[in-house]
This record gives structure tokens, C-alpha cells and sequence, in this order.
């Protein structure tokens, strides 16, 4: 398995827009009153008029709403919050050996109805094996939404393949190891809130692309779980920061 280094990781500051929302995503309920706001970004370099500036241009586009206690994610947000929550703790269960298959059985579909569904189903941790069949080991709890029924026919499957052969096949399993072993020495470097926020939001984004495979199918030595408890270990001091701001 190759190496990752930090600077491959492309850590970038975090525009005021993506504080505040970081903020929100990881707080229960998403919403916080203008003035916690304020002292709660403060830390990660962002200043009133910047701060300001940007929730009006936030609840303009419809990231934010307007509520009587101070700013609440917008409704389209909360999907990307259940979302985050699930990468963090993902409902799974006993794995016997069964596959989900989805088959796309729509046709006449433009290229942006075609990529809108390629990212829905890769967003339910499904993998494209060729054009138009995607699997999974049907190891989580969750059926595929029922909407998607118009557009796609899903099976029961037992694959010929070896299963963890398969599943190198399906997802470039050394490759997500690789930048998860290199968050995690990166998060237990910084100390700066900027720093750290900016490296949680990368790790967020890392765990929604971990494939939640079964144990049997994972490589040795797989970051997955310590990945997940350094978030969680996070999200905890962060929302003990939180009641601490309104105290």
C-alpha cells in the first residue's frame, strides 16, 4: 500500500461559508443564535462583517434560514447532515454473503439525469461493476429509496467472483487506506481550531467515501473504525465547546 503524504491531502483553508456550515453539520439541531455564532468562528478566523456577509449570502442561495432563535441549516442541507451522521456511525448488520445489485433499466436520459444518478447511487455506497450495474455486499440497513424504482430494478445476488476479490475490483480499497492512515497522522499533529477543523472537514469527507464493506472483504490493518473514533472523540469536545458558548 502506497504512502500519502500531507501535502497530498490538499488541506485548504476553510472560507467562511464552509465554517459556519461545518458548524451547523456538526451540531444537534442544526441551528445556532447569531451571537454563539459569532463567538464560535472567531477562533477559525472569521470576523464579524465577514461573518455578516457571509449569512446573508448564505440564506440568500437557501444554505441557511432565518429563524426566531438565529440561523438554522436550509431543508436541503439536512439530507447532507443525516448523510455525515451515517458516514460517522453507519447501520450495518451481519454480513451472509448476498449482494445487492441494482440494474438501471431507464433509458432516454440525458447526460445530467445519468450523472445525477451515477452520484445518488455512489452516494449510497453502491459500485459501478459496468455500465449500468452496480453492487454491494448487503451489509447495511437501509433499502434503496423508492423513488429510484422507476429507474432501476434491484436483486438479491451471489456472485461467482471471489467476494473480496470483487471487492478490490469495485472500490480502490488501498488507495482510500492510504489518505485515511495520512488524516489520521495529520489530526494528531495540529492544534490550531483553524487547523483542526479544516482537518475534520477532510476526514468527513473521506468516511463518505468509505464503501462500509464487511470485515472479511476488508485489507489488513483497514482505518476505517480509528478514523471514525477520532471524529467522534472530536465531535464531542466540539459540542462540549458549543454548551460551553451558551452558557
Amino acid at each position: 500500500m502506497r504512502t500519502v503524504q500531507a501535502d497530498e491531502l490538499h488541506l485548504h483553508p476553510l472560507s467562511a461559508r464552509s465554517v459556519v456550515l461545518s458548524l451547523l453539520l456538526g451540531t444537534h439541531p442544526p441551528e445556532m443564535p447569531v451571537k454563539d455564532l459569532a463567538r464560535m468562528v472567531e477562533p477559525f478566523g472569521v470576523g464579524g462583517s465577514t461573518l455578516r456577509a457571509a449569512l446573508s449570502r448564505m440564506t440568500a442561495a437557501g444554505d441557511l434560514r432565518r429563524t426566531e432563535a438565529g440561523y438554522r441549516i436550509g431543508d436541503r442541507l439536512l439530507e447532507r447532515q443525516r448523510r455525515q451522521d451515517d458516514a460517522v456511525e453507519p447501520s450495518t448488520r451481519a454480513w451472509n454473503g448476498d449482494w445487492e445489485m441494482a440494474v438501471i433499466t431507464a433509458t432516454g436520459r440525458g447526460p445530467a439525469e445519468r450523472a445525477e444518478l451515477r452520484a445518488r447511487l455512489t452516494t449510497l455506497r453502491l459500485a459501478e461493476l459496468r455500465e449500468g450495474v452496480w453492487l454491494r455486499p448487503a451489509n447495511l440497513r437501509r433499502s434503496l429509496p423508492a423513488e429510484l424504482e422507476t429507474v432501476l430494478r434491484s436483486f438479491t445476488a451471489r456472485p461467482e467472483q471471489p467476494a473480496p476479490d470483487l471487492a478490490s475490483t469495485l472500490w480502490p480499497l488501498d488507495t482510500w487506506a492510504a489518505t485515511a492512515h495520512a488524516l489520521l497522522g495529520h489530526i494528531a499533529r495540529v492544534d490550531r481550531p483553524a487547523d483542526r477543523l479544516t482537518a475534520f472537514a477532510a476526514v468527513v469527507r473521506h468516511l463518505l467515501r468509505d464503501p462500509v464493506l464487511p470485515e472479511a472483504l476488508l485489507p489488513a490493518d483497514w482505518p476505517g473504525p480509528p478514523l471514525r473514533a477520532a471524529y467522534a472523540d472530536y465531535r464531542r469536545e466540539f459540542t462540549q465547546t458549543v454548551r460551553e458558548h451558551r452558557a
